[in-house]
């Protein structure tokens, strides 16, 4: 009977063991997943968060702005580029409209143990002289983007702030168009998103994919919009407060555009977006302006 009640008593105590060593592990993934973090929500990268596969979903802001205003319009667009060189003013309107739709869906989850997912991503983004009835009211440019992005869950704590994703990217981007008006390059890129409570960082530096120079439509393209962005983001009551920079180290370029979204009525937001550098389109990489518009925000992006 003694040693009966002996192995009951080390069966019982295993079980205990195993019991504890389960609910501690459940206990573990439970606080992983109540982390409250923007960045792992926008990436679907939250444990809970699967099965959202080839679900469309906003990536960068959706907007509409009626009025855009310029403050030195490109007439003669260039490149130094053999044929890209426009030789008689085009005739442009300081003021004209402008929008951008930017959509993702994530194609694969779980990837790598877990911790990441692949996205593809497309925006889209139309300048339109809709006040140029004299030119018959043309698209004056329009710029496609598309890209595929790995996205990776991370947790890190880096100078008082939670670094939470890490992205490495493909992306194209062009304006489809014919010479001495088409522009285009390719790049490869590692973002940083870091964040702390309303403030979010995305930090992306990138890598330009070499072209031969007989489809090289701007070959100086990098010296004017640089070697990555840094985008700082705020929220707070309904108002996000946007700050995306860029700068080239080569050529000591570089632009600065600041967007604000606020409310209005119900669920329409307003949309502010001032922009001042190189590189507002392709087509105006290396021309230098202030353009400023107003509009509403069609659909956001976080």
């Amino acid at each position: 009977i003694k040693r009966l009640f002996c192995a009951l008593s080390m069966i019982a105590a295993a079980a205990l063991t195993g019991t504890q060593a389960q609910q501690d592990a459940s206990n573990h993934e439970a606080a992983v997943s109540a982390v409250q973090s923007n960045l792992w929500h926008i990436w679907d990268l939250e444990r809970r968060e699967k099965g959202h596969t080839f679900h469309i979903l906003p990536d960068l802001p959706t907007y509409f702005l009626p009025v855009r205003y310029s403050d030195r319009s490109n007439t003669l667009p260039h490149s130094p580029a053999a044929n890209h060189a426009v030789t008689q003013p085009q005739p442009v309107e300081s003021t004209e409209a402008k929008f951008q739709l930017s959509l993702k869906t994530k194609v694969w989850e779980d990837i790598f143990d877990g911790n990441g997912n692949l996205w593809f991503a497309y925006t889209q983004q139309s300048s339109w002289q809709m006040y140029n009835g004299a030119a018959s009211t043309p698209f004056r440019e329009t710029n496609y983007e598309p890209e595929a992005i790995l996205a990776f869950r991370t947790n890190i704590d880096v100078l008082g702030l939670h670094w939470r994703v890490l992205n490495l990217g493909f992306v194209h981007q062009s304006n489809g168009r014919e010479d001495p008006l088409s522009r285009g390059w390719n790049r490869l890129y590692t973002q940083f998103g870091l964040e702390r409570g309303d403030f979010m960082l995305l930090a992306r530096p990138w890598w330009r994919v070499p072209e031969s120079e007989s489809k090289d439509d701007n070959p100086d393209i990098g010296s004017y919009l640089g070697n990555g962005d840094v985008r700082a983001v705020y929220g707070s009551g309904g108002h996000i407060y946007s700050v995306l920079a860029r700068y080239s180290f080569s050529g000591h370029h570089g632009s600065v555009q600041f967007d604000a979204q606020f409310p209005i009525s119900g669920p329409l937001k307003g949309y502010l977006q001032i922009f001042s550098g190189y590189g507002e389109s392709l087509i105006d990489y290396n021309h230098y302006q202030n353009v400023y518009g107003i509009g509403l925000l069609l659909m956001p992006w976080q």
